[in-house]
């Protein structure tokens, strides 16, 4: 959920622009996919580490959470500045990473009844049916319905994130989300993140030109991320009540 570390600056700078990039979000996509393509690699690779090794996963996920928060920084500052070649491997190694953190979650959907690999596809499944809507709304929002939308879904997460750290913390020290709680949590997560997604249709060509399409790429794919994680998470939550 780290994009939203650069909402308000696109809330700003779309207040008093137009297009700027028409094609940036097209040209951002084959980033996306390979993103996506790497991110289930880093998941693969974090399902073996749990079925050989499960007694070093949880240090490694620690490490690999880390990493992952200061890599995100340090590859949007450098995908804003244009250096593609610096970029491109530091994204890389943060899909992989984000693969590797979410891999525990994914284990916990393969085990649980009434979801498995099935209940991954249809979370996949769901983040590709968001993608054709929100293209659709999205490209065609008003100035000022898409600024009432962007600000609102902006609070929404935000909200949420801290949500989602509090239960990380409490889960740390053995205390976890009544189940009542996770369904509502996780439901909210997939209808704000598929707010975003309809948001970024409408913020990106106007923040970024044709040629920033790195980090336009990178909020894509974490907006995908994110409604991947939060389907399977409400799936889980609804199959695995007592």
């Amino acid at each position: 959920m780290s994009n939203t570390s650069n909402f308000r600056e696109a809330i700003r700078e779309a207040r008093t622009q137009a297009l700027v990039g028409p094609n940036v979000i097209a040209n951002a996509l084959p980033y996306v996919g390979g993103g996506l393509v790497l991110t289930a690699l880093g998941t693969y690779g974090g399902l073996g580490v749990i079925r050989t090794n499960p007694g070093l996963f949880f240090p490694t996920f620690i490490g690999a959470v880390i990493l992952e928060f200061i890599l995100f920084f340090v590859a949007q500052n450098v995908a804003e500045k244009g250096n593609k070649g610096i970029a491109l491997p530091l994204l890389a190694t943060y899909s992989l990473l984000s693969g590797y953190t979410i891999s525990g979650l994914v284990f916990v959907a393969l085990r649980t009844q009434g979801v498995g690999i099935q209940g991954i596809g249809l979370a996949a499944l769901g983040c590709g049916i968001t993608f054709i809507f929100a293209r659709q709304i999205g490209s065609n929002l008003s100035e000022q319905d898409g600024m009432a939308l962007t600000k609102t879904i902006n609070i929404g997460v935000i909200a949420l994130l801290v949500v989602c750290l509090t239960q990380f913390v409490f889960a740390m020290f053995g205390v976890y989300t009544p189940n009542w709680l996770e369904i509502a949590i996780s439901g909210l997560g997939v209808f704000l993140f598929v707010g975003v997604s309809v948001v970024d249709f409408y913020i990106l060509p106007r923040t970024y030109r044709n040629d920033q399409y790195l980090p336009a790429a990178l909020s894509m794919y974490l907006t995908y991320i994110n409604l991947f994680v939060f389907i399977l998470r409400l799936l889980i939550a609804i199959n695995g009540r007592d």
